[in-house]
C-alpha cells in the first residue's frame, strides 16, 4: 500500500524537487488521437523495463501548483539515452490536451523515481512469455521486448495487441524488427505477434476482445502455443475493465495471479 509523503508542518513540498526538466526531442503522430513523444533522459534516471513514471507538464497558470502530473509507462529500452512515451488524447483532459499541443523543444518534467511491478523479474520458471495489451497498454511491453534478458530467459515470446481499428496498431515496424536486432537473440529468435482488431473485420486478424479469445481458445490457436501453468507467464496491461475481464478468464483457465507470497502465472497493474 502506498503512503503519502510526510513533511514538516507549514512547509509545503516542492513537486519539482523530485523531477528533472527534460526537453521534447521528437513527436510521432499515429492517428488524430494517438501519438508518441521522446524526451531527453537525465543521466541518473534508472528503471526496469515494464515500469512507469509520472510526467508533468506546465499548466500555464490555470491550475494550482503550475504543473499537471500523470503516470505513463516507458516505451524505450532501459539502455536508450532517451525516454519515449505512448499516449492517447483524452477528450477535455487537462494533461493530454496540453501534451498534444506540445512542440519539439518544449519542457516536460519527469519524476526521478520509476514505479511499478509489471516486470518479468517477478516471475519464477516458465518458458513462454505472453504479453496481453489493449490500446496504449502496449507501451510497457515494447520496453520489455527490447530487453536482451527477456530473449535469453524465455523460449517463446507472444504479443497479443488489441485495438479497435487497424490504423491504431502502432509500432508495427519496430515490433517486426525486434527479432533481427543484434542485441536480441541470435537472429533466429522469433516474436509471435497476434494483432486483434475489434471493430473491423480483417483477414488473418482476430476480431474479439481478449477475454473472449482466452475463453474460446482462439488466442492460443493464433499463437500456436497452449496456455500452460508450467510454461506460461503472462503480463497484462490495459484499461481497468479489460484487466478485470482478463483476470477472470485466466482464473477460469486455471492460471493464478502472481503474489509476493504465492507465485503465480500472470500479473497485471492498474495505475489509472
Amino acid at each position: 500500500m502506498r503512503t503519502a509523503p510526510t513533511f514538516r508542518r507549514g512547509v509545503a513540498p516542492d513537486p519539482l524537487a523530485k523531477a528533472s526538466a527534460e526537453r521534447i526531442i521528437d513527436i510521432r503522430r499515429w492517428t488524430e488521437k494517438l501519438f508518441s513523444l521522446r524526451v531527453t533522459r537525465a543521466p541518473g534516471f534508472r528503471f526496469v523495463p515494464g515500469q512507469w513514471v509520472r510526467l508533468g507538464i506546465p499548466s500555464g497558470g490555470d491550475l494550482p501548483g503550475g504543473v499537471i502530473w500523470r503516470p505513463y509507462s516507458i516505451v524505450s529500452a532501459d539502455h536508450d539515452d532517451h525516454l519515449e512515451f505512448f499516449s492517447i488524447v483524452v477528450p477535455d483532459g487537462a494533461f493530454t490536451s496540453r501534451l498534444t499541443r506540445a512542440a519539439i523543444g518544449d519542457t516536460l518534467y519527469v519524476e526521478k523515481q520509476a514505479y511499478g511491478f509489471l516486470t518479468t523479474a517477478r516471475f519464477t520458471g516458465g518458458s513462454d512469455l505472453w504479453l496481453l495489451a489493449s490500446g496504449t497498454g502496449v507501451a510497457p511491453f515494447l520496453s520489455i521486448l527490447r530487453d536482451p534478458a527477456v530473449w535469453q530467459q524465455y523460449q517463446n515470446r507472444i504479443l497479443a495487441y488489441s485495438v479497435r481499428e487497424a490504423r491504431e496498431l502502432a509500432y508495427l515496424d519496430e515490433i517486426h524488427a525486434l527479432a533481427a536486432d543484434p542485441l536480441l537473440g541470435d537472429g533466429r529468435s522469433t516474436l509471435r505477434l497476434v494483432p486483434i482488431v475489434t471493430r473491423e473485420k480483417l483477414p488473418d486478424t482476430l476480431g474479439e476482445r481478449l477475454p473472449v479469445l482466452l475463453r474460446n481458445g482462439e488466442l492460443e490457436r493464433a499463437a500456436g502455443l497452449p496456455l500452460d501453468v508450467a510454461r506460461s507467464r503472462l503480463l497484462v496491461c490495459g484499461n481497468p475493465a479489460m484487466l478485470d475481464d482478463v483476470r477472470d478468464a485466466l482464473n477460469d483457465l486455471g492460471l493464478r495471479s502472481d503474489r509476493s507470497r504465492e507465485p503465480g502465472q500472470f500479473a497485471t497493474e492498474n495505475y489509472w
